[in-house]
């Protein structure tokens, strides 16, 4: 384990998808703590054309409110689904935005936290923004 487990976050992300979980509309609840402490949340929007996940969901809603620096992030899925990883969408969206991000998972022994980067191996990186052309 990288970094304690954050209970807070999960159950924050728990209480959403018991609460607002509608049908096959939304059937996952995301939360995301920022390096305030901040907690921000998000539902994911099932459509037929592939709508967002609450990653993304979560991610949108962290910038509406100025958190910009998320730390660790958990989705957990309704009707007792528990903690769910990511898809490798949002791995990816997430390495590119948070590359430090820390992500809970469902593992044999329990829920435990980790780097994103340990869940996309071999990952196609952005280059650095600020790398010199030189």
């Amino acid at each position: 384990m990288t970094a304690d487990l954050d209970h807070e976050l999960v159950d924050a992300a728990t209480r959403l998808v018991v609460a607002h979980a509608k049908g096959d509309d939304h059937t996952v609840a995301c939360a995301a703590r920022d390096r305030d402490g901040r907690i921000v949340t998000g539902l994911n929007v099932y459509h037929f054309t592939g709508g967002p996940c609450a990653e993304l969901v979560t991610i949108g809603a962290a910038a509406a409110v100025g958190a910009y620096d998320l730390v660790t992030v958990v989705a957990v899925g309704n009707e007792g689904r528990g903690v769910l990883p990511p898809c490798g969408r949002c791995r990816q969206v997430l390495l590119d935005y948070f590359p430090r991000i820390e992500v809970v998972v469902k593992t044999e022994s329990g829920l435990r936290t980790v780097p994103v980067r340990e869940l996309l191996p071999y990952a196609y990186e952005l280059a650095e923004r600020d790398a010199d052309p030189a």
